[in-house]
């Protein structure tokens, strides 16, 4: 019996199967206890899956190891998995980060990621230590798990073998990686000597993609004797903004209440519901009056508002005004919410598979215009693998393509991280303009990265376990832990005095988009739990998808250039 389960966990090609159930076994129980253990939180904060990576060292240092071309294979698959789950998550929104304020919150995380490379560029020359172990120390002070995946993969392009220190420098620095980022959080808190209630108050005014996107109603009373008996599709070029009229109350009579549409005539003294943004509203409300109070759910009962999802496979690509809703059912599309954020419904807007609209219009009316939306949840369950795979195909073929660039002596390939989050980025956005069908649940999306996140940590912790201590203990590896503190914290001390002395953010945006810019989920959660407002996460989305995309970028050119 003992013979048995040893044969099982060092693996015996006569034994159950031969290698693969061995195999099988040794990943299993890596990502089981990694996962366990990932649930202990200790002062609030939890290394999550990260627990893996040191879980799968620990098997590795105990000889519990698999075949060495099967755990290659089974680390890139992972890592595909993963990077392209990411790229099809923040793909809608990489494009759009860098409008308006977004521009310059995505400017203070390029300079996190600037500083944090050139760090490692300096300690590399004044320490003499390889540069593959600098982007392990890099990659694991940033919390960027990609970057060490694109790291790997451009040694073995270059050098047709393995490093196996990056994954044992990425393991030694990732611990005050995430410690660090949240102690320097708390650090600037009082360096800036933040006035809490009043940062609060501001966050709500602060500039950026979350701001952009955020859609609000507002009641405004008509007050311009300049709009006196104009059609809506006669006032609406004359405002410069991105807006909808969703009902009318004639006179502020709380008995007339109808649904706007374009040929809806206005009259000095009506109050319309306005959709837009935060941003917009002010140039609006000025143009047509005033604000003001209006409980609109109470004025007309013959008028509901009704979500309706949209799952029909050929509303995907198409323009808002082409379903003709309001001129066909009397209904109107006041707002569209797409994964969770609300967008204006204006004409052009082209709908995509899962997106939430809001319906207002009389009972009848809205049940002729779900029929023609879809409105069935079953249709949302079903998987599309097309796009995944068919991406995931397009991805590998991108990132084994060489590009050469003047000056750098190796042509640079995206590599198995890179091409696949470039093309799901782009799938994800522009595929439904070609009828692509890129929908998938969140759950859907959050299954197969964490599946694919598990499987790359678990076969990189294996494939350093094996000389992880004696590297630790007699080859100075301790020193890394104090090299991966620097990366970590001047970066953030750095990019935060420019944030807020220059740009003159707001604090709570401000340690979100750092946390942002260090693609550390513990420090959003940190950030959170500061505050009821939503400025630290708005700020974390608005950088992440262009950080992630850098991280996995300059890890590959450093070892390009420096190995």
């Amino acid at each position: 019996m003992i013979d048995f389960l040893m044969n099982m966990f060092e693996g015996n090609p006569a034994q159950w199967g031969g290698g693969v159930a061995h195999s099988v076994l040794v990943l299993s129980l890596v990502i089981g206890f990694g996962v366990m253990l990932g649930k202990i939180k200790i002062a609030g904060v939890s290394f999550g899956v990260t627990w893996i990576l040191f879980v799968g060292i620990l098997f590795g240092h105990m000889g519990f190891n698999i075949n060495e071309h099967l755990l290659h294979f089974v680390k890139e698959f992972g890592l595909i998995l993963f990077v392209y789950s990411v790229g099809l998550q923040v793909g809608p929104g990489f494009f759009s980060a860098f409008r308006k304020g977004g521009l310059s919150l995505n400017m203070v995380a390029v300079t996190v990621v600037a500083v944090g490379v050139l760090l490692t560029i300096a300690l590399h020359f004044a320490t003499g230590l390889p540069i593959t172990t600098m982007v392990g120390v890099l990659s694991g002070a940033v919390t960027n798990t990609p970057g060490l995946g694109a790291a790997q993969q451009a040694v073995g392009d270059i050098t047709d073998g393995s490093a196996p220190e990056i994954a044992m420098a990425y393991a030694v620095a990732y611990p005050l990686g995430v410690i660090g980022c949240i102690l320097s959080l708390l650090l600037m808190r009082y360096l800036f000597r933040v006035d809490v209630p009043v940062e609060e108050k501001n966050a709500g005014c602060v500039g950026g993609a979350g701001e952009e996107q955020a859609v609000r109603p507002f009641s405004i009373a008509i007050r311009n004797v300049a709009i006196e008996g104009k059609k809506l599709s006669e006032i609406e070029p004359l405002l410069h903004s991105r807006f909808v009229v969703s009902r009318i109350c004639e006179g502020g009579d709380c008995e007339k209440v109808r649904p706007a549409a374009a040929d809806s005539v206005l009259h000095v003294g009506d109050r319309v519901l306005v959709i837009t943004t935060p941003a917009d509203a002010e140039s609006i409300i000025m143009f047509l009056g005033e604000q003001c109070e209006m409980n609109w759910e109470g004025t007309e009962k013959r008028l509901i508002s009704r979500r309706v999802l949209i799952t029909k496979p050929e509303l995907n690509g198409k323009m808002l005004s082409s379903l003709k809703i309001r001129n066909n059912f009397g209904v109107n599309i006041t707002r569209v919410n797409r994964s969770g954020v609300d967008l204006i419904a204006n004409p052009h807007l082209r709908l995509q598979m899962g997106d939430r609209v809001t319906l207002v219009g009389s009972e009848l009316s809205i049940a002729h215009a779900e029929k023609v939306l879809g409105n069935s949840l079953k249709r949302l369950d079903h998987p599309n693998l097309i796009p995944i795979f068919i991406g995931i195909a397009l991805g590998c073929l991108l990132g084994s393509i060489p590009f050469a660039f003047p000056g750098i002596p190796q042509p640079v390939k995206l590599g198995l991280a890179g091409g696949p989050l470039i093309v799901a980025i782009l799938v994800s956005r522009f595929g439904p303009n070609y009828k692509l069908v890129t929908y998938t649940t969140m759950s859907a999306n959050l299954m197969i990265r964490e599946i694919g996140i598990s499987l790359f940590l678990a076969c990189v912790g294996l494939g350093a376990g094996e000389g992880f201590v004696d590297t630790i203990v007699n080859d100075g590896g301790y020193v890394w832990v104090g090299y991966g503190v620097l990366i970590t914290v001047v970066p953030l001390l750095v990019a935060g005095l420019v944030a807020r002395k220059v740009f003159k953010l707001n604090y709570f945006t401000l340690i979100g988009v750092l946390s942002g810019s260090m693609t550390n989920p513990p420090a959003l959660a940190y950030s959170n739990e500061q505050t009821g407002c939503d400025a630290p996460s708005v700020g974390y989305a608005t950088v992440y998808p262009l950080t992630m995309f850098l991280r996995v970028l300059t890890a590959q050119l450093l070892i390009i250039f420096f190995v």
